[in-house]
């Protein structure tokens, strides 16, 4: 189901089947405003509560139609959960407005959608090729955020461990996005993004350049304090050097380059669970 699912939620988004109001972080948005109120009055006991909440009630449906109508509600479910988890066009909306500015040579349009697109390093770019290599890193590290890791846990987890992760990832974000202080979130976070991080990081070692990158894994990956954000980039930018000369314009280069390696990279967990599933080793 886990393959099937993948396949599904891929397909969707790409072809941006499902509404805006759809996505995950909307939908969360909503849960909150609904159930909890103000994120900054949350005490560590609501906070937990927030963050499994989600996941309990997913695990509680899984339970309910187990086996009703051969399985076919259990794979509803699953391939419901996928397209909900991998629905981000925001960030592809924000991601296509930044190439449109480059291509149009528009730099001040090209800050303003680096900043939107989880970019805190870009307004400090003194140049358009940096500024194109920071906003290359920003792509590597959303492919695992909303692509990479929701697939791990997705495979490994079912339904309800992407859950989880979404949730717990939303409310890191908010809490870094307009310095909340949440309680448990950063611990969490960091907790879950340990493993996932550092085994799609391999991925991008496996992907392109393989001693480089290898070398950078083994350098960062293998660091328990290492942050996740850490691995992910510096791998990425060993296995795929930056281009020197190029026909697109200067501040999209590199982040094309790198946008190449993370699409390969999420090709290669997508074979992977290939040849997991028909091994039977993944359901």
């Amino acid at each position: 189901m886990a393959l099937f699912s993948l396949l599904a939620a891929i397909l969707v988004e790409r072809l941006k089947f499902l509404p805006s109001s759809w996505q995950f972080d909307r939908l969360l948005q909503s849960y909150q405003t609904t159930f909890f109120g103000d994120k900054a009055s949350l005490t560590s006991v609501m906070m937990a509560l927030a963050l499994v909440l989600p996941a309990l009630l997913v695990y509680v449906l899984s339970w309910l139609v187990a086996g009703m109508f051969w399985g076919l509600l259990s794979l509803a479910l699953w391939i419901v959960v996928a397209v909900v988890c991998f629905n981000h066009q925001k960030q592809r909306d924000i991601f296509k407005k930044y190439m449109q500015a480059a291509c149009r040579s528009d730099v001040q349009a090209c800050y303003h959608y680096a900043a939107e697109l989880d970019c805190s390093e870009c307004l400090d770019a003194v140049s358009e090729k940096d500024l194109g290599a920071k906003v290359g890193q920003s792509v590597a590290w959303i492919n695992y955020r909303y692509y990479g890791a929701v697939a791990l846990f997705f495979i490994f987890l079912g339904p309800v461990g992407a859950v989880l992760y979404c949730t717990v990832r939303f409310y890191a974000e908010e809490n870094a996005r307009k310095s909340l202080e949440l309680p448990l979130v950063n611990e969490v976070i960091s907790v879950l993004d340990w493993l996932p991080s550092r085994i799609f990081a391999f991925g991008y070692a496996l992907s392109g350049q393989f001693s480089e990158g290898l070398a950078a894994w083994s350098h960062h990956g293998l660091t328990i304090n290492t942050s996740a954000r850490t691995v992910v980039v510096e791998t990425a930018l060993a296995a795929q050097p930056l281009p020197e000369v190029a026909s697109a314009p200067i501040c999209v280069q590199s982040t094309l380059a790198l946008l190449v390696l993370s699409k390969r990279n999420f090709t290669l967990i997508v074979a992977v669970l290939s040849l997991l599933t028909i091994f039977g080793l993944v359901s």
